[in-house]
């Protein structure tokens, strides 16, 4: 399966400052170039971000529980 195939709702969330950035923002890409299954994916960059900033909130509470919740509310019925 390509990942472009994907129809299910995805959601990835990366810190910009994260060592591994550029794999989240390529799987995104690769995800929804040449997909018709564009409208329930979405990548989320939180600015100023480590990846260890996501595990629980980091020290400075990077975690956007409002976006996560309306991308869940939107995407799981």
């Amino acid at each position: 399966m390509y990942s472009n195939e994907i129809r299910s709702a995805v959601l990835i969330v990366h810190g910009t400052e994260a060592h591994s950035f550029y794999f989240g923002k390529d799987a995104y890409d690769n995800m929804i170039n040449g997909s018709k299954y564009i409208d329930n994916k979405e990548f989320m960059p939180i600015e100023g971000a480590v990846h260890t900033d996501l595990y629980d909130g980091g020290k400075n509470n990077a975690i956007p529980w409002d976006k996560l919740e309306a991308f869940f509310g939107s995407n799981l019925k």
